[in-house]
């Protein structure tokens, strides 16, 4: 088949490989669309991953081709993919909270993932797809529902009616916005740095006077008279940068919630004055980097699928660019170099 294959830092390469071994248990999965997480650029061009060569990719859908005898699953199920690949025995594992498996493998990082004709993928982390979800939506359930295990631990019983901050609008931020203003929050401001982010934030229904180009102006400085001088009663992090984690804690009201979901870009640490402020304002800090996926209807990603039944949704206008699996290095080189304007840069296989 053909795939993908990083073999070093800085060297990916189509080319011919070997078909995948199906393991019993596993799905052989012929791939349909496959995303370029903000993960992966790092992932190909600067760090590497935890075993190389590697087949990169997980946020990825497809189809059926091969299961054991027995499964659920049959040739031709149209299926979504859970990435990680818990160990089923810690501790974690035993309470269904699988995102926080202390020995889990991941496909696209640990294991060969999904940029590539065919992947072989245990039958636990696949999901049917209803009949109204496009491959291409399919492909977007994995940061969707990161958005979406974000936003439903920091709003838990949260009045509608509370403010509401989003720093960062790149694809996890916008998706955040999405899955807020699905589940009926409007009090909501953005900041962000970038044209085409203020441009799909309105599309979305941020309204106009709320976002905060931080490029003009200081989100701490204006962030106090959007929100009445009270500060956000939620404050989402989508960046990851000290600096930043620091002016969210600043701007959080009192008795507020800050969610911390953007990957670290540095080392993190916090002055004497703004610990303080955690302190006497009794804030509640979050921390999440996955999603909830059990196999139950409550999981995140079952609620983003009843999201997108109901038309609430519509990650497919998120797409800026598609490319064909043999050029699909191109899309990599937009992200990494920053040579165009991009939300989601979908690989068509």
């Amino acid at each position: 088949m053909k795939a993908l294959v990083l073999d070093k830092i800085g060297h990916i390469e189509y080319r011919d490989v070997a078909d995948p071994k199906r393991e019993s248990g596993n799905c052989l999965i012929k791939v349909k669309a496959s995303g370029i997480c903000g993960s992966d650029i790092p992932r190909v061009y600067r760090t590497g991953a935890h075993i190389l060569p590697i087949i990169p990719g997980h946020e990825f859908s497809g189809e059926v081709i091969k299961t054991d005898a027995g499964s659920e699953y049959k040739p031709g199920d149209r299926v979504g993919i859970f990435p990680l690949i818990p160990c089923m025995k810690c501790a974690q594992c035993q309470k269904k909270k699988y995102e926080m498996c202390s020995d889990y493998s991941y496909l696209g990082s640990r294991c060969d993932g999904g940029f590539a004709e065919y992947v072989s993928v245990p039958e636990w982390n696949l999901i049917k797809l209803p009949d109204h979800v496009s491959f291409e939506a399919a492909a977007m359930l994995e940061p969707l529902s990161v958005a979406a295990h974000a936003v439903r631990k920091a709003a838990e019983g949260v009045d509608k009616n509370e403010e509401i901050f989003v720093y960062g609008q790149g694809t996890i931020g916008l998706f955040v916005d999405m899955i807020l203003l699905a589940m009926g929050y409007r009090n909501i401001t953005v900041a962000l740095n970038k044209d085409h982010q203020k441009t799909t934030a309105v599309k979305l229904g941020i309204k106009p006077e709320r976002i905060i180009d931080s490029r003009q102006e200081s989100a701490i400085d204006r962030i106090g008279k959007i929100t009445r001088d009270i500060g956000s009663f939620i404050s989402f992090d989508c960046i990851g940068k000290q600096d930043i984690v620091s002016d969210i804690i600043c701007m959080t009201a009192s008795g507020g919630r800050v969610m911390l979901v953007g990957n670290p870009a540095s080392d993190m640490g916090l002055s004497k004055d703004v610990y303080w402020k955690i302190l006497r304002n009794q804030l509640t800090l979050f921390g999440t980097w996955n999603s909830s996926f059990t196999k139950d209807e409550d999981d995140d990603w079952h609620f983003v699928l009843e999201l997108m039944g109901k038309g609430l949704i519509d990650p497919v206008k998120m797409i800026t660019h598609r490319f064909s699996l043999d050029s699909i290095i191109d899309g990599f080189e937009i992200m990494r170099d920053k040579k165009e304007d991009y939300i989601k840069v979908m690989g068509i296989i």
